[in-house]
């Protein structure tokens, strides 16, 4: 997770409970998840190794045990505060196929409990769009997919169409003809994001049944506008990434 006011990338882990195949199959937890106070550790053993267990540290880490809500204001909510304030972040997940990857930043609108970052970090901006009645926002949203090197769209029309990315000196890298839509309320931005996944390119691996086989990201764009001491109108723009990678695994492993 990535913000620009600090200059800094957070690293945090999260580990899923062991699937219902894994139990059949008598596989055993080999991770042991420790929360320190200035970081998170990771003791990783095997049974019957003679090597002593394999220790890493990261910024935070999560076990079996969190759920969608905990992961979200212990991570991301910070993230958005800071587009409020006109910074870019980025908050993406990587990890091999079926590690949680889409579970985590998609999850599932019912139960409530089950959405994900991007859901959470919808409703987080319009319920602060909402305490700030002095302020007027613009609130957009594109979408696009990386697949086999290629750019597309995903809420185009054409959705397979592929398009081209350039770089201007003054803003930076951009996708020439990425569609962005006006959001006025989490429902619209809802119904944007649901659209696009509809769009993605999925495929059965030998690791997961239904595995995402592309790179997405999801952008927000919010532009601030506020009366300053000044007495004129000062605009502010922040954006918030939101990518969900494709499995890191070697494709020799999936049969992708």
């Amino acid at each position: 997770m990535r913000s620009n006011k600090s200059e800094c990338i957070q690293v945090v882990i999260r580990c899923r409970p062991l699937s219902s195949t894994e139990i059949a199959n008598g596989n055993e937890k080999v991770v042991q998840m420790i929360e320190r106070e200035d970081r998170g550790e990771i003791i990783v053993h095997r049974e019957g190794d003679e090597e002593p267990p394999k220790v890493f540290s990261f910024d935070r880490v999560f076990d079996e045990r969190t759920n969608q809500e905990d992961l979200f204001e212990k991570t991301a909510r910070a993230i958005v505060g800071n587009v409020f304030e006109g910074y870019n972040g980025t908050i993406f997940a990587y990890g091999q196929t079926g590690t949680g990857k889409t579970h985590t930043m998609e999850g599932e609108l019912k139960p409530k409990e089950m959405r994900g970052v991007m859901t959470r970090c919808f409703e987080s901006v319009f319920n602060c769009i909402e305490e700030q009645p002095n302020a007027q926002f613009l609130v957009r949203a594109s979408y696009l997919e990386i697949y086999k090197e290629n750019i597309r769209d995903l809420l185009s029309p054409n959705p397979k169409n592929k398009l081209i990315m350039h770089e201007k000196p003054d803003t930076g890298v951009y996708v020439k003809d990425l569609s962005s839509f006006i959001c006025k309320n989490y429902e619209e931005m809802q119904a944007v994001q649901d659209t696009g996944r509809k769009n993605k390119s999925m495929g059965e691996t030998k690791m997961n049944a239904r595995s995402s086989r592309s790179h997405s990201v999801f952008t927000l764009t919010l532009e601030i506008s506020e009366l300053g001491p000044d007495g004129k109108d000062h605009i502010r723009v922040g954006k918030l990434n939101m990518v969900d990678l494709a499995g890191s695994e070697r494709q020799s492993k999936t049969n992708a």
